[in-house]
């Protein structure tokens, strides 16, 4: 299973780390592994990086593109992307800070939709170390 975590990035930083992915990936991945006794600080630093995300119009946003659609469904606040012929299973949850999209595969039908509503996502997988902004993610 791949957890992908996509953050909506300011501007300033876009320009800054285009180019330099890896300092902003590792920025944040040094910020996802604090100690909690350093969270004060790692939530300044993700706060100057980081725009908030509308929640609600997202999530509009995502129901209004994909209602139609079969493999499509909304639990509460969960988007589930269902494709037996893709063999795909996304799940996507939409919270202020942060995108949280866990799959089965290394793709998913949900970064189509995302990169419609906010070129300036940045995409990572720490686990997995995988990292890219979602403009540049090709389906």
């Amino acid at each position: 299973m791949r957890v992908y975590f996509i953050f909506s990035i300011k501007l300033e930083f876009i320009n800054l780390y285009y180019n330099n992915k890896n300092i902003l990936y590792s920025i944040l991945k040094q910020i996802y592994y604090l100690d909690s006794n350093e969270l004060k600080y790692g939530y300044n630093i993700f706060n100057q990086l980081i725009n908030d995300i509308d929640k609600n119009d997202l999530d509009k946003f995502l129901y209004v593109k994909l209602h139609r659609n079969i493999p499509y469904s909304k639990r509460n606040h969960t988007h589930i992307y269902n494709n037996l012929y893709k063999d795909e299973v996304s799940k996507l949850i939409v919270k202020r800070s942060y995108i949280k999209l866990e799959t089965e595969n290394n793709y998913s039908s949900f970064f189509k939709y995302l990169k419609e509503y906010n070129s300036s996502l940045f995409v990572c997988d720490f686990k997995n170390q995988n990292y890219f902004f979602i403009k540049d993610y090709n389906y």
